[in-house]
């Protein structure tokens, strides 16, 4: 039922029909909290709090995955190449443990997430996981000194933590039928309020596309999938191969936001699906077992491997990386130079 209910939800915020006019009214209280929590802040009382370091914020206003995880490990691989130390925060989305951790190449996905342990592995770079985003960057900073930029994972909502710059990924959904929730996809109004105005930051909103088509993206990517792929038993193979003639029929499976489109990416990369199995974001699998899929060739994304690998080790992963137009880095490179400059500059580090 519950699944059912999200699916009518989703249709419903690409239009303005029936169902998302009889929410609307509800929209009315949601942007009243907005705007008092903005106005909180502002005044002063949510208290916003300077991190050591400066601080890329990577979101979205959109519920629902629009490639963060992608960027974000775009974005830490690209400043690495500038001889910047960077860390990554984030509150491990799906995980059952609790207080702020640091990840680490044998974390399990229920203590940190899969997203950032998905980072951690992709980068190297120090990743600190915890409710708060604010303890997150200070045990990051304690363990790691030395870090220039810190990249917060999803946290364009979060006004908690001076931001330095910010990136909004958006997709081909676009901003759906432009209402706020629960008559729409938006967490906030768009176009948003400039948060400098509001004594929140001194970063100019960077937007990226990631669908690769023209629309509401400053600027633009493309997702694509990587040839090679690996198992739980360290394996590798190309993507090609699974589909061999003689060998079992493919199935691919996907616990993330939206498994069609990972699907989708499959097949136009030449792979033959026998079978899909979509499950919900951030499934765990800790009640299935290795038969728990039938006898086929598993294909599963990255982001979902490390849990899969824990009953289905012969499952295969596979990476996504994304190509981002030079123009975004430059503004990126450009709005992080100024603030590296204006941090030496002072006396105080910031």
């Amino acid at each position: 039922m519950a699944a059912k209910f999200e699916f009518l939800l989703q249709q419903a915020w690409t239009t303005r029909g029936a169902l998302a006019l009889a929410l609307w009214p509800l929209s009315w209280g949601y942007a009243l909290l907005l705007l008092l929590r903005r106005l909180f802040f502002r005044w002063g009382l949510g208290g916003v709090n300077r991190a050591e370091a400066c601080v890329l914020v990577v979101g979205n206003v959109l519920v629902g995955g629009a490639g963060k995880t992608p960027t974000v490990i775009s974005i830490v691989e690209h400043l690495r190449a500038q001889g910047l130390q960077v860390g990554v925060v984030s509150k491990g989305y799906g995980r059952s443990a609790t207080g702020t951790v640091l990840v680490h190449a044998q974390s399990r996905p229920r203590d940190c997430g899969d997203e950032p342990l998905l980072i951690h592995l992709r980068t190297g770079v120090p990743v600190a996981v915890g409710r708060s985003r604010i303890a997150s960057a200070r045990v990051l900073l304690a363990h790691h000194p030395q870090t220039q930029v810190l990249v917060m994972d999803d946290g364009l909502q979060d006004y908690s933590l001076w931001r330095d710059a910010e990136v909004c990924v958006v997709d081909e959904r676009g901003l759906g039928n432009g209402w706020l929730l629960p008559a729409g996809p938006l967490r906030e109004h768009w176009p948003r309020p400039p948060l400098d105005r509001a004594g929140l930051c001194n970063a100019s909103l960077l937007v990226l596309n990631t669908s690769g088509q023209s629309g509401m993206g400053h600027f633009h990517c493309r997702r694509r999938l990587l040839d090679v792929v690996h198992n739980g038993h360290g394996q590798r193979s190309t993507l090609q191969a699974l589909g061999e003639p003689g060998g079992k029929p493919v199935k691919a499976i996907a616990g993330i936001a939206r498994p069609a489109a990972f699907f989708s990416m499959l097949e136009k990369s030449g792979l033959a699906l026998a079978a899909r199995e979509a499950l919900p974001d951030h499934y765990n699998f800790a009640e299935c077992t290795a038969s728990s899929f039938g006898d086929y060739t598993l294909v599963c994304t990255e982001k979902d491997a490390a849990k899969l690998w824990e009953v289905a080790p012969q499952a295969w992963a596979v990476g996504l990386v994304q190509d981002i137009e030079a123009p975004f880095f430059a503004a990126l490179d450009a709005r992080l130079g100024q603030a590296l400059a204006a941090r030496l500059s002072s006396p105080h580090g910031h």
